[in-house]
């Protein structure tokens, strides 16, 4: 019997979702909105009594975005993206992006590296405003 390659793991956004809308406005609360070509972001530090904590992130898309089959193709293609980068997500932080429509029709390669450069930004700022590490008593 020979040892086939397995294929990579597929990696899921379903631990890593805000799901209540209280989650969201928590977010929004303590973060401010920040924006990229074709998308509006928000970072907030989560709260205590998050459980289990880690990374997590939400997606909108308004009915301003045009119709629901439109709506739905943004979300797949954003979470598409953002899946195939989980291990960038900064740790500890809610992340919520807002597309514009254009990315509806953006190249998915653009609309991919434009999510890597959100996501390194978030890091840097979740690095930024993390409250310093209590010192360790020995």
């Amino acid at each position: 019997m020979t040892n086939l390659p397995q294929p990579d793991q597929r990696q899921s956004l379903t631990g890593a979702r805000l799901c209540k809308h209280a989650d969201y406005q928590r977010a929004y609360a303590a973060s401010r909105k920040r924006q990229s070509a074709s998308m509006n972001w928000f970072l907030a530090l989560q709260s205590p009594a998050v459980s289990p904590p880690g990374p997590r992130i939400g997606l909108t898309a308004g009915k301003v975005l045009g119709k629901a089959h439109e709506r739905n193709r943004i979300k797949r293609r954003m979470k598409e993206a953002l899946r195939r980068h989980l291990d960038l997500l900064p740790a500890s932080c809610d992340l919520i992006l807002h597309p514009r429509r254009t990315v509806l029709t953006l190249d998915f390669k653009k609309l991919e590296a434009e999510i890597v450069r959100i996501l390194q930004q978030a890091n840097l700022e979740a690095a930024r405003i993390a409250p310093p590490a209590p010192p360790q008593v020995l």
